[in-house]
């Protein structure tokens, strides 16, 4: 449970979800500060495995088919959001943004996931897809940053 929620985030009464994409910020900019983004991506790795397993049990005793205190999922996808954004201040809060944006959104396949796959790898893709989609948001707009425009 303690996973699961991301250490009490997922308890939030109001926007669990970003309160845990929140919770997840400090911890991938140590991360990032430490290894960079392969250690970012292992972690993001590692959040998707052992959150999977720690929704799966939440799953189990819970009646909702997606707890909203289940955040793990906004974990695992903020940090795939974070990958391009290294220790930039500016990327880093446009990680956080795009993801919120994509996974309030959830523009397809996403919303496809969110719908048609169910028990824990339904909780959490939907989440991935949404990370994703605020990667490859976040190196665009750091390629533009590098390019002085």
């Amino acid at each position: 449970m303690v996973l699961a929620t991301w250490f009490g985030c997922g308890l939030a009464p109001k926007a669990p979800g970003t309160v845990g994409s929140l919770g997840a910020l400090p911890v991938a900019w140590a991360i990032l500060a430490v290894g960079g983004w392969p250690w970012l991506a292992a972690a993001a790795v590692a959040a998707t495995v052992f959150g999977t397993l720690a929704t799966a049990a939440v799953l189990r005793r819970a009646e909702a088919k997606d707890p909203s205190f289940v955040v793990i999922d906004e974990v695992a996808g903020q940090w795939l959001a974070l990958l391009p954004a290294g220790p930039d201040p500016v990327l880093f809060a446009a990680g956080f943004l795009a993801f919120r944006l994509f996974d309030i959104w959830k523009p397809w396949p996403a919303s496809w996931a969110d719908r048609r796959v169910g028990g824990a790898w339904g909780v959490m893709l939907d989440d991935l897809i949404a990370g994703g989609y605020a990667a490859a948001l976040v190196y665009g707009i750091g390629y533009v940053m590098s390019r002085g425009a």
